[in-house]
C-alpha cells in the first residue's frame, strides 16, 4: 500500500458508513470535499500496528456522474488513488453491486469485496455462496453483518490481501475503447476507466486529460468512431448485465419463494396513505410522551431538584464560603447568572437528560428504516411548499440540531429547495432539547396548550414554505429513493450513536453555555442586559404581553436555543408566567432566530448577505406571530 489510503464505496444504504465508524472508532472525522458542498469522512484504520489513512466516500450507484455524490466518488478515486478499495453491497442486491464493481475494477485498483447484511439475507431465504464468487471475480469476499459486528475482524485481516481482479468484460464496442486507451495508456492514471467515461459523454472526465491530446483523441477515434453516447452508454450497460447474470448463476445465489413477513408488513402498511398517517401520529404521541413527559417531567424534575438544588448546590455554596471566596467570585458561579447554578445546572440537569431522551429516540426511527418511509409519505406535502420527501432528513435533523440540519440540506439537489430549507430550519425546528422542554411546559398546562402551540408551528411552516415555494424561481426534483427493509434496531448501535451525539454535546455545546453564561454575567454586571430590557420593552411587554424578565431568556436564545428555553422553563416552573404567557413565550421562542452556533454554520454555507436577510426576516415574523396569537387569545378568551 504505497499511499496507505483505503477508500470505501458502495451503493446507498448498504451500511457502508456503519462499517467504516465500526472499523475507525473514535477517529473519524467529517470534511468537505474540495471544490463541492459533499461531506466524505475520514478516518485511521489500525492494520497489523501500523495507521492506515481511510476515507468513507458517498453512496453511489454508479461512478457516471448524474449527481454530486457520484462526481466526488469518482473524484476522489482519480486524484487521491487509494490503494485499496473496500466495495461494500447489500448482499441482497448483490446484481446491482457487481455493476458497481466493474465499474472499480476499471480503476485496476486492489479491491475487496464485503457483502453486508447477512444477517437479513439469511432471515429473508437469499444464499450466496462467497467462495464460489471469490473464485470468479478472484478478489476476497467477506460476508458481514454491521450492526451485529459480525465479521468485521475479516475485513482488517484481508484488506493486506486486497487484489486486483483479472476479471473483465469484453464490451461490444470493445474497438471504440481500446482506441481511446491507446492515446492515454502509460500517459495518465487508470487510462482504460477514463476511456470508457469520456465515451459515455462524462464531460468533467476531460480534465484528467492533457490537453495536447484532447484535440487528438477527438480527431483521431472519436470521429472516426462516431459513436453515440447514449447508445454506448446502453450496450455497456447490457454488457455488464450479461457477465453479472453468468456471475450469480454460477455463484448459486438462491431467493426463496417470498413467505409472509411481519416486519415486511409493517414496512409496507407505512407506506399506505391512511395506516401511514396513524402509525406516524402513533410515534409522534410516544416521542411526546416519552421525551416531553417522561423524560423532560419526571427525569428532568428529580435531577434538578433532588441531585441539584437540594444536594450539589448546598454542596458548592458551602464550599465556597469554607474557603472564604470573594463575593464577585461567588456571584459569578452561583449567582442569578452563575456558572454552576445556570450553565452546568441547565447543562446538566435540563437539557443533558432531554436530548438523551430524543437521540434514542431517533436511533430508534433510523435504525428501523422508518425514515426513508416517512420522507415518501410526506413527500406529497413536501411538494405542497415546493419540496420533496428528501427534506424530511434536515428536518429531522433540526429536531436534533439545527446546525447538523443546515450541512445535511446538501442532499437536496436544487439551490430553490436548499433556500426554503434553510428558512424553515432557522424559522420553525426547534432542537431537540428545545422541544423537549416547550413540551414540558405545555404539557404541565394542557394538552390543548400543547395543540395550540403545534399548531401555530405548522402554520407558519406551511404558510412560509408555500410563499416561498411561489417567490423563489426554479423547480423542485421528484422524490428517488430506496426503501431499505424494516429491521429489528440494535441496541448495541442504537447506544453507540447516542454516545458519539452526546459526547459531541459535551464538547461542543457545554462550553457554549459556560461562554454564554459569563455574557449575561458581564452585561448584567455592567447593567447592559438593564438598558437592553428597557429598549426592548415596548415589544415584550406591550406588543406581546410577557414580563421584562424575559427580554433575558431571547437573549440567552440566540447564543443557544435551548439555553433561552431553560430560561423560560425556570420562570414558568417560579410562577413567574401566566399559562397564556407560557404558550406565547413558547411560541416565539420557537420561531425566533437561530442560535448562535447555527447562524455561523449558514453564513459559511450561504454567506453573509443571505443569512442577514433570513435572520431579520425570522425575527419579524416570531415577534408579529407572538403578537397576532396574544390578541387571538384574548379575543377568543382562552
Amino acid at each position: 500500500m504505497a499511499n496507505k489510503l483505503i477508500a470505501f464505496v458502495g451503493n446507498p444504504n448498504v451500511g457502508k458508513s456503519v462499517l467504516f465508524n465500526k472499523l475507525t472508532g473514535q477517529y473519524s472525522v467529517v470534511s468537505n470535499y474540495s471544490g463541492t458542498s459533499v461531506d466524505v469522512t475520514r478516518g485511521t484504520i489500525k492494520i497489523d500496528g501500523t495507521d492506515y489513512q481511510a476515507v468513507d466516500t458517498p453512496g453511489v450507484y454508479s461512478l457516471m456522474p448524474l449527481s454530486e455524490d457520484e462526481q466526488v466518488t469518482r473524484d476522489l478515486i482519480i486524484r487521491e488513488k487509494p490503494s485499496v478499495i473496500v466495495q461494500v453491497c447489500d448482499i441482497k442486491n448483490i446484481e446491482r453491486s457487481l455493476h458497481l464493481f466493474f465499474e472499480l475494477a476499471m480503476f485496476k485498483i486492489p479491491m475487496i469485496m464485503v457483502l453486508n447484511m447477512y444477517d437479513e439475507a439469511v432471515h429473508s431465504g437469499i444464499k450466496i455462496n462467497g467462495y464460489q464468487l471469490e473464485k470468479i471475480l478472484q478478489v476476497p469476499v467477506i460476508m458481514t453483518a454491521a450492526t451485529l459486528g459480525y465479521g468485521l475482524e475479516k475485513i482488517i485481516k484481508k484488506i493486506p490481501q486486497a487484489a486486483t481482479t483479472p476479471f473483465d468484460i469484453v464490451y461490444s464496442e470493445e474497438k471504440a475503447v481500446s482506441c481511446v486507451d491507446e492515446v492515454l495508456k502509460d500517459k495518465i492514471p487508470y487510462s482504460r476507466a477514463i476511456s470508457v467515461y469520456l465515451l459515455c459523454g462524462d464531460k468533467g472526465i476531460s480534465n484528467y486529460i492533457p490537453d495536447n491530446l484532447k484535440n487528438f483523441i477527438q480527431t483521431d477515434c472519436l470521429k472516426k468512431i462516431n459513436i453515440n453516447a447514449d447508445s454506448f452508454n446502453s450496450r455497456l450497460f447490457n454488457d455488464r448485465n450479461n457477465a453479472i447474470k453468468r456471475i450469480t448463476g454460477n455463484a448459486k445465489i438462491v431467493k426463496h419463494k417470498n413467505k409472509f413477513e411481519f416486519l415486511q408488513f409493517i414496512g409496507n402498511a407505512a407506506l399506505n396513505p391512511f395506516i401511514g398517517t396513524l402509525l406516524l401520529l402513533c410515534i409522534l404521541y410516544l416521542m411526546y410522551e416519552f421525551v416531553g413527559v417522561f423524560m423532560a417531567g419526571t427525569v428532568v424534575d428529580f435531577i434538578q431538584t433532588s441531585v441539584f438544588e437540594n444536594f450539589l448546590n448546598p454542596i458548592v455554596v458551602n464550599i465556597l464560603d469554607y474557603i472564604k471566596t470573594p463575593d464577585i467570585v461567588k456571584d459569578f458561579l452561583t449567582g442569578e447568572y452563575g456558572l454552576w447554578t445556570v450553565a452546568v445546572t441547565y447543562a446538566f440537569a435540563i437539557i443533558f437528560p432531554i436530548i438523551t431522551g430524543f437521540f434514542l429516540f431517533l436511533g430508534l426511527l433510523e435504525d428501523s428504516g422508518y425514515l426513508p418511509r416517512l420522507s415518501v409519505m410526506l413527500d406529497r406535502i413536501f411538494s405542497f411548499i415546493g419540496l420533496n420527501g428528501k427534506a424530511v432528513l434536515p428536518m429531522i435533523l433540526g429536531l436534533g440540531c439545527g446546525t447538523m440540519a443546515v450541512l445535511s440540506a446538501r442532499v437536496l439537489e436544487t439551490r430553490k429547495e436548499r433556500m426554503i430549507i434553510l428558512v424553515l430550519l432557522s424559522l420553525a425546528v426547534p432542537c431537540s432539547a428545545q422541544l423537549g422542554i416547550i413540551l414540558a411546559m405545555l404539557s404541565a398546562i394542557s394538552y390543548k396548550a400543547t395543540i395550540i402551540w403545534f399548531c401555530c408551528i405548522l402554520v407558519s411552516i406551511l404558510g412560509i414554505g408555500k410563499l416561498l415555494a411561489y417567490f423563489i424561481k426554479g423547480e423542485p426534483n421528484n422524490l428517488i429513493i430506496e426503501l431499505p427493509n424494516i429491521r429489528i434496531p440494535s441496541l448495541l448501535n442504537i447506544f453507540s450513536k447516542i454516545k458519539m451525539r452526546l459526547e459531541w454535546y459535551l464538547k461542543e455545546i457545554v462550553p457554549l453555555f459556560v461562554i454564554a453564561t459569563a455574557f449575561l454575567f458581564f452585561i448584567d454586571k455592567i447593567h447592559l442586559l438593564e438598558k437592553i430590557e428597557k429598549l426592548l420593552s415596548p415589544v415584550i411587554v406591550y406588543f406581546l404581553g410577557l414580563p421584562i424578565e424575559t427580554t433575558s431568556t431571547f437573549i440567552m436564545g440566540f447564543l443557544r436555543r435551548d439555553y433561552g428555553a431553560s430560561g423560560i422553563y425556570v420562570m414558568a416552573q417560579n410562577g413567574l408566567l401566566t399559562h397564556t404567557q407560557v404558550l406565547i413565550t413558547a411560541v416565539v421562542i420557537t420561531l425566533f432566530i437561530p442560535c448562535l452556533a447555527q447562524s455561523l454554520i449558514v453564513i459559511k454555507e450561504y454567506g453573509v448577505r443571505i443569512a442577514a436577510v433570513v435572520f431579520a426576516a425570522v425575527t419579524a415574523y416570531a415577534v408579529l406571530f407572538g403578537g397576532l396569537l396574544k390578541f387571538l387569545l384574548k379575543f377568543v378568551n382562552i
